[in-house]
């Protein structure tokens, strides 16, 4: 068993160091990233089959429009709303401001410091494990999955119409200005 490991490790570092040659990424952590969710994925499994939870036979497109949205501001608030940063200080560096209330950051420290640093400072990762959490409360609680959905759906929509307005009163102050020039 000890030589079969053994022989098992150093396959795994062959193949890391021809994957990586001379870059510096954390595999390792990828790899403990990885099996983190997967580990999670095949406990929930586990878990609905134990207590007699079906998962849908399908998603109604109101419900992945719903989820979707709410899964883009999730991961976003999560990944980059400067009030969210003290979740992320132990695993990133501030870097500046990005504007609109959020942080430019990187991840920081060696091994799995670093690798949920990556993760938990990019939206478009964190996405992932929000779209998971959400398909996962549709199955166990369907209604309250729904709700905050809806209420992530509409802080977005929000931000969106925010965003909108400042545009639009920027732009009609340059105007203004070009009248007055003019």
């Amino acid at each position: 068993m000890a030589a079969a490991l053994h022989r098992l490790a150093n396959r795994a570092n062959r193949v890391r160091r021809g994957y990586l040659g001379n870059a510096d990424l954390p595999l390792n952590g990828y790899t403990a990233v990885l099996g983190a969710y997967s580990g999670l994925v095949t406990a929930v499994g586990l878990l609905a089959r134990a207590t007699g939870r079906r998962p849908p036979e399908r998603i109604d497109l109101q419900d992945v429009v719903l989820l979707g949205v709410a899964t883009h501001k999730l991961s976003r608030l999560v990944a980059k709303e400067a009030v969210m940063s003290p979740l992320r200080a132990p695993f990133t560096r501030y870097r500046e401001p990005a504007g609109l209330a959020e942080l430019n950051e990187e991840p920081r420290g060696e091994g799995a410091q670093h690798t949920v640093g990556e993760l938990v400072n990019c939206p478009f990762c964190l996405a992932v494990w929000v779209a998971t959490g959400m398909a996962v409360g549709l199955v166990f609680a369907p209604r309250l999955t729904r709700l905050v959905a809806g209420t992530l759906g509409a802080v977005a929509v929000s931000d969106g119409l925010h965003i909108g307005y400042d545009a639009a009163k920027q732009h009609l102050e340059r105007v203004s200005e070009r009248k007055g020039t003019t």
